[in-house]
């Protein structure tokens, strides 16, 4: 099915964007970990509609119940169901446009695809389903930075042409990121593209940016050769986030254009174990985690839904003029930072935990 994703630590979301409520089932989170809501909230504060005048407008207070899974604030092993109400639904924006299939949405695909859409807010395509992936996300996190002292940063690099500079993608903390609204730890790179995204948010217009993310102490031998190599998954779990048009990890498309020898990572002794001068390789190596820090990048577009006046064609194929209703977001890219993160967490507790039982049942030398 679709809506799934992984395979010893396995989440299923559902909801659409003004149904009743969205959430997740967890099914493979290890036994006896401390679980609360409040180890989820925050990612989803983070996430939620409303938190700046550069946002949508649509206020939520993505409030998270466990509706399963624990008992006594720790985890049972059995499927934990994560539920976040939707308040501010107003499906009547959408009555207008029912019979338009909005540029650049998925409304035109969908429809072609099961013959009914969800015509209000885009459902399932909406960034709105990503609160269950944030608050399993969320989940993961805790158990990579408990169990194997993972983290997880991700940042704004860039929005429309204003990037960032002098990131040290080392030490660079959550609590730096969020130290401003469009989440940018460069406060000159964020203050130019404030001004950007709110100006165009006076236009009813949008821009994509760049959302770029760290992973430290992955342990190494993560990753399963040859169809789910480590970076082939993050690819594909980036590339299922809404918005999302490109991925690189390492060196990128950059390294592209280099010999390799300039791009090969020499192998050294760091700290008392072997690991590479450079990390040209993201982090990864065949596919396989290596013990350096993994880092990549994600490409998102520009918003598809503006309030400025569209030439295009309703369903029948008669031309009209579309001045989009709703609420939406200027730039995707500062709500994108926890669902990058998540995304990475997700992957990586998954290969985590593959890996662990593969060690459980290996054989020694005689």
């Amino acid at each position: 099915m679709s809506s799934n994703f992984g395979t010893l630590f396995r989440i299923s979301t559902f909801g659409e964007s003004h149904c009743k409520g969205v959430g997740v089932v967890i099914d493979g989170c290890p036994p006896g970990m401390r679980l609360n809501e409040q180890d989820i909230q925050p990612q989803l504060d983070r996430r939620r509609p409303g938190q700046s005048s550069l946002t949508t407008d649509r206020s939520e207070a993505d409030l998270v119940n466990i509706i399963s899974g624990t008992e006594n604030g720790r985890t049972l092993g059995t499927p934990i169901l994560l539920q976040v109400a939707n308040r501010d639904q107003r499906p009547a924006d959408y009555g207008s446009m029912q019979d338009i299939p909005r540029p650049s949405h998925a409304d035109f695909t969908y429809q072609l695809k099961y013959g009914i859409r969800a015509s209000s807010g885009g459902g399932r395509s909406s960034a709105r389903e990503t609160i269950g992936t944030v608050a399993a996300g969320a989940v993961a996190m805790k158990i990579l930075r408990e169990k194997f002292g993972v983290e997880i940063v991700a940042w704004v690099s860039s929005v429309g042409d204003i990037d960032a500079a002098g990131i040290d993608q080392e030490t660079l903390t959550s609590k730096e990121v969020d130290t401003n609204e469009i989440r940018c730890p460069d406060d000159k790179a964020a203050q130019q593209m404030r001004q950007l995204v709110a100006a165009l948010k006076d236009e009813g217009d949008s821009v994509g940016g760049i959302v770029s993310c760290v992973i430290r102490n992955v342990p190494t031998g993560i990753g399963e050769p040859t169809y789910e190599k480590l970076e082939a998954k993050l690819a594909q779990a980036m590339l299922a986030i809404p918005a999302t048009k490109g991925f690189e990890i390492g060196s990128g498309f950059a390294g592209a254009r280099q010999r390799g020898s300039q791009h090969n990572d020499l192998f050294t002794i760091k700290n008392g174990r072997i690991g590479t001068l450079t990390n040209n390789s993201g982090g990864v190596q065949g596919g396989i985690s290596n013990g350096e820090t993994i880092y990549f990048r994600v490409a998102f577009k520009p918003p598809a839904t503006i309030s400025l006046p569209q030439e295009t064609i309703d369903f029948s194929g008669k031309p009209v003029t579309l001045t989009a209703k709703g609420r939406h977001d200027p730039c995707v890219v500062p709500r994108a930072v926890p669902i990058v993160e998540s995304m990475a967490a997700l992957v990586l507790v998954d290969m985590v935990l593959r890996q662990e039982a593969r060690k459980a049942v290996q054989f020694k030398e005689d």
